[in-house]
């Protein structure tokens, strides 16, 4: 029988996110989002249902989500479901589902607007500035030459 799990998911972080590491030095973040469903009931009236999803992210993601994320910020995830069942100390038997990441984008502009500022009063950005590209080439790797009319085929 095959199987598929992938989610997607679009929300915004309900905690700052948790950056741990294991004891083989894998970086691991854990958060949660909310999600929003709104629907008309039968009487015309719109009821919003809210959806909490906790999320862990591994690896070099992990701490680059941690890094420019905080607790109110729109975030797109997509990962799959993983199931964890534990007992308490107290003897309880508890279990729920949670997202494993697989990839992430940021959304918004990451100055001002919803879920700006984060719990230290300071900014984040949501993505960091790509390093400056040389116009010239390094060494042992020479550019192509630019096309002139007669190489373009149409």
């Amino acid at each position: 029988m095959a199987s598929y799990n992938r989610i997607i998911l679009v929300g915004n972080l309900t905690r700052d996110p948790q950056l741990s590491y294991t004891a083989g030095n894998m970086a691991v973040c854990k958060f949660g989002i909310a999600t929003n469903h709104r629907r008309k009931d039968k009487d015309g009236n719109v009821k919003e249902e809210v959806c909490f999803v906790d999320c862990t992210c591994f690896g070099r993601g992990g701490e680059t989500f941690n890094q420019y994320m905080a607790k109110g910020r729109p975030v797109l995830i997509e990962g799959r479901l993983q199931f964890q069942q534990w007992t308490t100390p107290e003897g309880e038997k508890r279990n729920k589902h949670e997202v494993i990441v697989d990839n992430f984008t940021f959304l918004g502009s990451g100055r001002g607007g919803e879920g700006e500022g984060d719990s230290a009063g300071g900014e984040r950005p949501y993505a960091r500035a790509a390093a400056p590209v040389s116009s010239q080439s390094g060494p042992g790797y020479d550019s192509p030459p630019a096309p002139t009319d007669d190489d373009i085929p149409f």
